[in-house]
């Protein structure tokens, strides 16, 4: 199982690469970046910083791990500017990036920066054109595709990714819609899950593929989950009793290797961590060295 850690794109930019540097430096897998242009919700004023952008100065100052967005909206950017992106990212990191992407869900930016939204339909429908394009660019000489929403007439993508198949990520839970995308276009898949959802869309996956004529066992699978780790029990139990709900994992080292071993047998391939809850800056690089050396060690 891959270790890896997602950095808040709303820190400041010394701070985002030394603790993605820190994660590198400890052994963690790969450093993630969400892709907004604001927050979501209270001050929408909020520090956020541009997510390709922020994935080309790390591909450039941080070794060894894989690179991604968790994910890219795909009604940020047209399918071929996104394809452009990635390549070049991929050029800069030496062959570490992973192009995550999703339908784009959070409205109020599109609403601030005039970004059509479009109805749950239409950014599924988009979405399926976008991975059928950027793969295409990706693996062709040019690429002539009509569609619905996008159109592209003997369209060149050069130079190549540096990875002989960069992959796609799709993010996303939805089991009728996003799973079915999933199957048809992505290498590896990714969503908020505890270990045993995970394993439940898992099910729902594998009969897409099925239904696809697809080897489920190409795509891999990815959880993102909300860390808590404290020697303290009571704390521990505090946290618990707030009903959280986002995924997360609570408890001292043991607790967490349990749950770890649930991650696994459900088939998680990469475990993703987010800083959100890791405090302040000190403070997270300490809990992120130490989960990954007293934790996760057993289960890479």
């Amino acid at each position: 199982m891959r270790i890896s850690f997602w950095s808040d794109a709303g820190h400041d930019w010394p701070t985002i690469q030394r603790a993605c540097a820190h994660a590198e430096s400890v052994g963690y897998d790969g450093v993630w970046v969400a892709d907004h242009f604001m927050p979501n919700e209270g001050d929408i004023e909020g520090d956020t910083h541009e997510a390709w952008t922020l994935l080309a100065a790390l591909a450039a100052s941080v070794p060894r791990v894989r690179i991604g967005p968790m994910v890219t909206g795909n009604t940020y950017r047209h399918p071929a500017v996104l394809a452009k992106q990635a390549a070049t990212v991929d050029h800069i990191s030496g062959g570490r990036c992973v192009l995550g992407i999703g339908s784009g869900w959070q409205e109020n930016e599109h609403t601030a920066y005039g970004l059509e939204f479009g109805s749950f339909t239409q950014r599924f429908a988009k979405l399926d054109e976008a991975c059928t394009i950027i793969r295409s660019l990706f693996d062709n000489d040019r690429t002539d595709f009509v569609g619905d929403y996008y159109s592209m007439t003997d369209a060149p993508l050069s130079p190549k990714p540096v990875q002989d198949r960069l992959p796609l990520l799709i993010g996303g839970g939805g089991e009728k819609v996003t799973l079915k995308l999933v199957a048809r276009h992505a290498d590896e898949w990714n969503v908020w899950s505890t270990p045993e959802v995970l394993a439940q869309k898992s099910g729902v996956l594998d009969q897409h593929c099925a239904d696809q004529g697809r080897d489920p066992a190409s795509i891999e699978r990815c959880s993102v989950t909300l860390l808590f780790m404290n020697d303290d029990e009571d704390a521990n139990q505090r946290i618990r009793d707030l009903n959280l709900d986002r995924p997360h994992i609570v408890g001292t080292v043991g607790e967490l290797q349990e749950r770890m071993g649930d991650y696994r047998d459900a088939g998680c391939d990469e475990l993703i961590i987010p800083d959100f809850t890791l405090g302040a800056e000190e403070q997270k690089l300490e809990t992120l060295e130490r989960f990954i050396t007293e934790v996760a060690a057993d289960f890479r």
